[in-house]
């Protein structure tokens, strides 16, 4: 039996059941904020219970590394749909050491992707077009000082309300520990 119809054979159950009753909330965040943190499994759990969130409290959008790498992409454009749209007024950014997003090695992935079956020549297109692949697909080598330029972008995008406060942190995966980098408050103009 695959995955996907071992999904679909729960689900069935799961709706039929209604254990879907104790997750029943609203589109709108209850404390009225947004996370920005990476798609580690880790996290899954241990992230909202580390911050004592519940299903309802938050808005999570994830990306690999918790990285906002363009002002006008996709997780931008989350981060600025949960305050403007979802009523979030508060962005916390929240990166793990031991991040896989650390040792990436675009020249390997891009291996990788040739191995599974991708032409060379639509690399080739690609950068051709403008995209630095290996630039895209690198990774970090500090998580602290990453978090940091991610708080920062979207801290200062025009576009970005002032009176939000962008918080920083880095989570041990192991133990949930929250290690506060930048206390976004301390940026608000009074």
């Amino acid at each position: 039996m695959s995955s996907l119809d071992n999904i679909l054979e729960f689900n069935k159950k799961f709706v039929t059941e209604k254990q879907y009753e104790p997750f029943i909330t609203t589109k709108y965040p209850d404390k009225k904020i947004v996370v920005l943190s990476c798609m580690d499994t880790r996290l899954v759990e241990l992230l909202p219970k580390a911050m004592n969130l519940r299903n309802g409290d938050m808005k999570i959008v994830k990306s690999a590394g918790a990285i906002v790498n363009h002002p006008f992409g996709g997780i931008m454009r989350s981060l600025l749909v949960a305050v403007y749209e979802l009523q979030a007024d508060e962005v916390y950014v929240i990166g793990h050491y031991d991040c896989g997003m650390s040792s990436v090695d675009p020249n390997a992935m891009l291996d990788h992707m040739r191995e599974r079956g991708i032409k060379q020549e639509v690399i080739d297109i690609i950068n051709y077009s403008g995209v630095d692949l290996e630039q895209w697909l690198r990774g970090f080598g500090d998580v602290t000082t990453s978090v940091l330029k991610s708080v920062d972008l979207v801290r200062s995008h025009p576009l970005m309300p002032t009176g939000i406060p962008i918080h920083g942190l880095v989570i041990d995966p192991g133990t949930g520990k929250l290690d506060l980098i930048s206390d976004g408050s301390k940026y608000l103009k009074k």
